[in-house]
C-alpha cells in the first residue's frame, strides 16, 4: 500500500496519475496547504521541506519507506514496478531529460506566474509579464521536443505525467492572454489531448477530492 500525502496542485497530481497508471493500491491523505496542514509535525516527519506530495510505501523492502520530491517519487514508483521508465539506454536518459526539464523549468516558472498573477498582494507588471513570456518560451521547447513524436520521450512515460498537470493548468489562461503565441504551439495542444484522454490521467487529476 502507498500512502499518498497530496493536495489539488500540479505537483500532487503527478503522483496520483502515476499511481493510477501503474495500478498500485494507494490511500489518499489530503494535506490542505491553504490551511497550512503541511506544517503539522506528523507531515514534517515525512517531508521536512513542508511541500506536497510525499508518500509512504508500507510494503517496501526493510519496512516503511517515506519519500518526498515529486520527481524522486515518480522514479521510485517507476523502478518499483518496472513501468514508464525504460531500464536501457538511450531511452532511459531521454525520459529523465524531460523529467528534469519539468522539475527545473516548467514547474518553477509556471509556479511564479501563478504567484505573481493570483497570489501576490502587490501586482507587479514587470514580474507578471516576465514569467508569462518565459513560461510560453518554455512550453515552446516542449513543442519542439514533440516534433515527430506523440509523447515527450517517444513512448508515454513519467516525463509526460510530470509535465501534463502544469501545462494543463496554464494552457487556457495563457491562450486567452497570448493567443498568437500559444496558437503556434499546436503540437503541445495535441499532446494535451492525447495525455488527457487516458483514463488513469483523468482519475489522477481528480485526486484528492477537495
Amino acid at each position: 500500500m502507498i500512502d499518498l500525502y497530496t493536495w489539488t496542485t500540479p505537483n500532487g497530481r503527478k503522483i496520483s496519475i502515476m499511481l493510477e497508471e501503474i495500478g498500485l493500491p494507494y490511500r489518499v491523505i489530503p494535506v490542505d496547504i491553504g490551511n497550512k496542514e503541511q506544517f503539522k509535525p506528523e507531515f514534517l516527519a515525512i517531508c521536512p521541506n513542508n511541500k506536497i506530495p510525499a508518500i509512504v510505501d508500507t510494503e517496501a523492502v526493510g519496512g516503511d519507506k517515506s519519500l518526498f520530491e515529486s520527481g524522486a517519487i515518480l522514479i521510485y514508483l517507476a523502478e518499483k514496478t518496472g513501468q514508464f521508465l525504460p531500464s536501457a539506454e538511450p531511452e532511459r536518459s531521454e525520459v529523465l531529460q524531460w523529467l528534469m526539464y519539468q522539475m527545473s523549468h516548467v514547474g518553477p516558472i509556471l509556479g511564479q506566474v501563478n504567484h505573481f498573477l493570483n497570489r501576490a498582494e502587490e501586482k507587479i507588471p514587470y514580474a507578471i509579464q516576465r514569467f508569462i513570456e518565459e513560461s510560453v518560451r518554455i512550453i515552446g521547447v516542449l513543442d519542439t521536443g514533440l516534433k515527430d513524436r506523440e509523447f515527450l520521450a517517444g513512448d508515454y512515460s513519467i516525463a509526460d505525467m510530470a509535465t501534463y498537470p502544469w501545462v494543463k493548468a496554464a494552457w487556457d489562461p495563457f491562450k486567452a492572454m497570448m493567443p498568437d503565441q500559444v496558437g503556434k504551439l499546436a503540437r503541445v495542444e495535441a499532446w494535451l489531448g492525447r495525455v488527457g484522454s487516458r483514463p488513469a490521467v483523468q482519475k489522477g487529476m481528480a485526486v484528492p477530492e477537495a
